[in-house]
């Protein structure tokens, strides 16, 4: 079975439908051309885009010179509400300043301490599972849950239970919904002074979010003052300082950061893994494979290492159902890329999703293959053409985090529950804050015999 993808627009429509299109998802806002393409071009009267498929402009614009190439303002205008000049958002000094002080606290070293908080998230997130089995399960709000668990546990040392934890958690599903991924801002560049417009219900949520991080903050910069603080993420992160100034971040700095931290963490985190369980219950060889491989689980580190197919199954998932759809740099200075002139200011989309599937590239795109990363094929586009995680100076410090959370996940929730789609249920991929499913994804889970 190939797994659903949207449906693509016609490849020419008015601008006024294409953002309407590009307003309610931009998956299917897109021409189906942009699969085959190296490059495109789109024009506006207020600005021109161009998305880059070809690997070595990739490249260019995300390795071997990113600070020609900085995130666009126009992206972070409809996120700052709720994450201010977090990591995700800033650029230059700034920038450089936030990744020295968090990415110690994703060293390789420290993810040996976060596979405690991840395990008794897994076996907590079974467990609620095991009173909705035999019936249909809308998949994503179970990920959502169990995504936000592990983020609790491994940065603040509380179970999703937690009063404030459970707040943070409740009002974010109300965000999540009424939160496009690009704003209006997105096709108009609009003067810094002009005020911003939100959504009330979107620009409220935010607001509330960040009072209960903001509580969740004060609390631990109290215990690490006192001296009780525990060794989670929260506590490294707010006690490692500048190697260059020697600062720390403030509150209101951490704020941001737990904000990304959280929506990074959280819901990508989500969007992947119940992506996977649809892939595993639409793949039942695949399904059993995982099983195997899971068997012997019993919660230490070092099992890590064993869990390979669990490993390629996310890996796949995340190559057709990238979280992050898309990626939007801008152009400092003019640039020329495959005969065409660039612009200064002209904004440069960089699209997982696309590059993921795209024909010329991948073999059997649209297909799902966890063995294909194995093949000359598969090592090749891993390299070239595979960035759900953003790549070179930019990409996620959080990678090797996901890459350790999703595959154990999954292994623990196929381990205990036998998965098959409901009857009559195909999912729509749509871009919200990530590649979720327009109507959810609906799955069958059995508890397994011992």
């Amino acid at each position: 079975m190939t797994p659903p993808k949207p449906r693509s627009r016609p490849d020419r429509v008015s601008l006024w439908r294409y953002a309407r299109l590009f307003r309610e998802d931009i998956l299917s806002a897109q021409p189906a051309r942009l699969y085959r393409a190296w490059m495109a071009e789109f024009r506006t009267p207020f600005f021109r885009s161009y998305l880059l498929n070809q690997p070595d402009l990739v490249k260019t614009v995300l390795k071997d010179r990113p600070r020609d190439f900085p995130k666009s303002d126009r992206v972070g205008e409809g996120l700052r509400p709720l994450l201010g000049d977090s990591v995700f958002l800033t650029n230059g000094a700034t920038w450089e300043r936030q990744r020295r002080i968090i990415d110690p606290a994703f060293e390789g070293g420290r993810l040996r301490d976060t596979w405690g908080p991840m395990w008794a998230a897994g076996q907590r997130a079974v467990s609620r599972l095991q009173d909705r089995a035999g019936a249909p399960v809308e998949i994503e709000a179970e990920t959502s849950h169990a995504a936000a668990d592990v983020i609790f546990r491994t940065l603040f040392s509380i179970p999703i239970e937690d009063e404030i934890a459970q707040a943070v958690f409740r009002v974010f599903r109300t965000y999540q919904r009424s939160q496009p991924i690009l704003n209006i801002a997105a096709f108009i560049p609009l003067p810094r002074w002009l005020p911003r417009f939100f959504r009330a219900d979107t620009k409220a949520a935010a607001t509330r979010i960040r009072s209960l991080i903001r509580q969740l903050t004060e609390r631990r910069m109290a215990e690490i003052a006192a001296g009780t603080a525990p060794d989670d993420l929260a506590t490294k992160i707010m006690t490692t300082p500048d190697p260059e100034t020697g600062q720390t971040f403030s509150t209101e700095e951490m704020v941001d950061q737990v904000a990304i931290f959280f929506l990074a963490g959280h819901e990508t985190s989500a969007s992947a893994l119940a992506w996977a369980l649809y892939l595993l219950a639409t793949h039942p060889e695949w399904q059993t494979r995982v099983v195997e491989e899971a068997a012997a689980l019993s919660g230490d580190f070092s099992e890590m290492s064993r869990l390979k197919v669990s490993r390629d199954v996310f890996r796949e998932t995340l190559r057709l159902y990238p979280p992050v759809p898309m990626m939007v740099r801008e152009a400092r200075c003019p640039e020329r890329f495959r005969d065409r002139e660039i612009r200064r200011g002209a904004q440069l989309v960089l699209s997982p999703w696309h590059l993921h599937r795209h024909e010329r590239l991948w073999e059997i795109p649209d297909a799902f293959d966890p063995a294909r990363w194995a093949t000359e094929n598969g090592r090749t586009c891993a390299r070239e053409a595979y960035i759900p995680f953003s790549a070179g100076a930019r990409v996620c410090p959080g990678a090797g985090f996901a890459m350790v959370e999703g595959p154990l996940l999954l292994s623990l929730i196929a381990r205990a529950f036998e998965i098959t789609p409901a009857p009559g249920d195909i999912p729509e991929p749509v871009a919200h804050l990530t590649v979720r499913a327009r109507d959810g994804i609906h799955l069958i889970l059995r508890p397994r015999g011992r």
